[in-house]
């Protein structure tokens, strides 16, 4: 576990069969990010921490944002067989707000794929309540000769 990472949040996380998920770059920096396979599919979560929260106390709208972006197109990544890809349109509606220490998960759907552009749905939950819905589509790429694979 991470440094930040600690406290009741992180331990439910943990004993409920989540692991922490390395992701590279900008996410890392937001992350960490934990992942668990339920019922056949990858879901993905964070604990907000002090970092993640805004002026008003709640978590900032590009902290969701940036995960529902990462859960999202981790999703079309594993079903597309671990191709690149890269969003192209993420709109999103915030519904309602979360505090330190909440455990935010995301649920994502692919709802149509064409041979180059996928389209998808996502949710962000705090238990049983939304905080973020969402809709975007994801622009599979070439990949580039000689270029390394993600690092997911």
């Amino acid at each position: 576990m991470s440094e930040t990472m600690t406290g009741p949040a992180t331990m439910r996380l943990a004993d409920a069969g989540w692991s922490e998920q390395g992701v590279p770059g900008f996410s890392a920096l937001v992350g960490p990010f934990w992942t668990r396979v339920q019922d056949g599919t990858r879901r993905y979560a964070f604990v907000v921490e002090e970092r993640h929260l805004n002026g008003n106390g709640v978590v900032h709208g590009g902290m969701l944002m940036t995960f529902m972006d990462q859960s999202i197109g981790m999703t079309v990544w594993e079903a597309i067989g671990r191709k690149p890809c890269a969003t192209i349109q993420l709109n999103v509606q915030f519904v309602s707000g979360a505090q330190l220490g909440d455990v935010i998960e995301a649920d994502s759907s692919i709802v149509r794929e064409t041979r180059s552009l996928i389209f998808t749905r996502g949710v962000l939950r705090r238990g049983d309540d939304v905080v973020l819905a969402a809709d975007g589509i994801w622009k599979v790429l070439r990949p580039q000769a000689g270029a390394p694979p993600p690092a997911w």
